[in-house]
């Protein structure tokens, strides 16, 4: 597996540095909007992930990025990036979440769709918490006709909030609720200077499995080396996170 997982990354660096001579500084996810918000847990997993199974007691900031992961133009379908970073008191922890399907074997593949709200996302490769491997997913609660254009949806999401059930299972299990989050577009709108990394910044309590590291670091690591060498201030260690809105 380890030498199967590590030729996958070297072939998915090819890829991305051949992208990236085209697109810069995002190979894929290019065009997006910026959207904030928060989360609430609604209930147990058992997961064996201590970010998902221990609750916190007050809702979570979360900062976020809705996306077209290929960047066709709008009205076509796209497969749908939906990025979250929540502000633990742990740090940064990012979720990484694309359109694939639900059952088995559809939640391991990826699906273009033209809205987000008729998406279903998965993180499409597993973390491993002390029960073994699980994915997360998401769900769209409301509304129900979200556009697939970034601006469009920026001025959609100034209106009405964007409600989401975040799921978990085993790589082959049923899907369980465990939390909520409702995201929103702030009146300036515009798309996000984070650059989200779900391998530097972990859900705490998980690691990922060495196939999935061998696999997607290489590219990782060399989006990043693209990327200006100036200190993103987002993507610095913060030790407080922003005040929810009331």
């Amino acid at each position: 597996m380890d030498s199967l997982s590590r030729a996958v990354g070297r072939l998915l660096k090819t890829v991305f540095a051949g992208i990236l001579a085209l697109r810069h500084p995002r190979p894929i996810h290019p065009h997006g909007v910026a959207l904030v918000g928060r989360s609430r847990w609604i209930g147990p997993s058992g997961s064996g992930i201590r970010w998902i199974d221990e609750a916190p007691t007050e809702p979570q900031v979360v900062t976020a990025r809705a996306s077209r992961s290929l960047g066709v133009p709008a009205p076509l379908p796209d497969i749908v990036g939906l990025a979250i970073r929540f502000h633990t008191p742990d740090g940064f922890a990012d979720l990484e979440l694309a359109s694939t399907g639900l059952a088995v074997p559809t939640r391991f593949a990826l699906r273009v769709h033209g809205s987000p709200s008729r998406a279903r996302f998965t993180t499409l490769l597993p973390y491993r918490g002390v029960h073994g491997n699980v994915l997360v997913g998401a769900v769209t609660i409301s509304p129900g006709d979200l556009p697939i254009d970034p601006g469009e949806l920026a001025v959609a999401l100034r209106k009405t909030p964007w409600r989401l059930r975040l799921l978990v299972a085993r790589p082959s299990g049923r899907w369980h609720p465990f939390a909520e989050v409702e995201l929103w577009s702030e009146e300036e709108g515009g798309d996000s200077p984070i650059h989200f990394d779900a391998g530097r910044h972990m859900l705490p309590g998980a690691t990922m499995p060495a196939w999935v590291w061998n696999a997607r670091e290489p590219s990782y690591r060399l989006t990043r080396r693209h990327r200006s060498r100036r200190v993103d201030v987002h993507d610095a260690p913060r030790s407080t996170a922003p005040t929810l809105p009331r």
